[in-house]
């Protein structure tokens, strides 16, 4: 299949099991990359449910294809910061990153942005990963059996993506204004993360910039506590974890980490 027939192929095995999209799938005009966008919102709106194999290696092939044509970018390779080598600072699209884990950050409910083509991470990450990470963290709460709390992390797989592994962590919702609950807990999302990464011997982490967006931690203060936490994690344990990288989207988070953790090795 050339990549045409292969979308033309996901969205109509995917339109067969939700015939209630039928009509606004009907509104998607018929060139490429409408009918791609068409795919990612069905993608996005599917519940967990069973993938046949066939759906699976189409579905693999297309979004393989697409991981390489965006260009993995090797987390490795990236300079660490002048004042710690354990640290680095990245701004860039999390799901081009090359690293034994990278943070999602989630919603209670664990599965993943069901709004189709949402702008959060949440979404992006589910998206190129292929609907197999849905249907793993479904797993983990059908056997958990309560929403996930603020301030633990969960490890998946990462499937189509370039990272090996998934860490996903609820952060905090902040209200009128941030708490110290918020605080501990927005701690609590780094801190966890990094445990889990270490009990499965991973030696990279990528964070994203957790609870900025749509939970509104502000970002001056997450950023503070991110790198603290993250220090101080590193400075106390012996385990494996030797890399961690801060991956910012933004140009303002970008100026916050850089503020906090100096120019890069080497940088003029």
């Amino acid at each position: 299949m050339d990549r045409r027939e292969q979308v033309q192929y996901l969205n109509q095995t995917l339109l067969a099991e939700m015939p209630q999209y039928r009509e606004q799938a009907e509104s998607f005009p018929a060139d490429e990359i409408s009918q791609r966008r068409l795919l990612r919102s069905l993608m996005n709106v599917r519940p967990p449910m069973p993938l046949s194999p066939e759906f699976l290696e189409v579905q693999d092939a297309l979004l393989s294809t697409e991981r390489e044509e965006k260009g993995v970018v090797d987390g490795d390779a990236l300079p660490p910061t002048a004042g710690d080598p354990r640290l680095v600072l990245w701004q860039g699209d999390i799901t081009r990153l090359r690293a034994d884990a990278i943070v999602d950050a989630d919603n209670a409910a664990l599965l993943g942005c069901f709004a189709p083509c949402h702008g959060c991470i949440d979404n992006a990450i589910h998206s190129a990963a292929g609907l197999q990470l849905r249907d793993a963290c479904a797993e983990i709460m059908r056997v958990q059996g309560r929403p996930e709390p603020a301030g633990r992390a969960k490890l998946t797989r990462g499937y189509n993506l370039p990272a090996r592994y998934v860490l996903h962590t609820v952060g905090p919702i902040v209200g009128r204004w941030v708490t110290w609950k918020d605080r501990r807990e927005l701690a609590a999302c780094y801190r966890a993360c990094l445990e889990l990464a270490a009990e499965h011997g991973l030696r990279s982490v990528a964070f994203c910039c957790i609870a900025t967006g749509e939970f509104r931690f502000p970002n001056r203060e997450a950023a503070e506590i991110a790198v603290r936490t993250v220090r101080d994690f590193l400075d106390r344990q012996a385990a494996s974890i030797e890399r961690v990288i801060f991956n910012v989207f933004k140009d303002l988070d970008k100026d916050l980490y850089r503020g906090l953790l100096g120019p890069d090795r080497g940088a003029a």
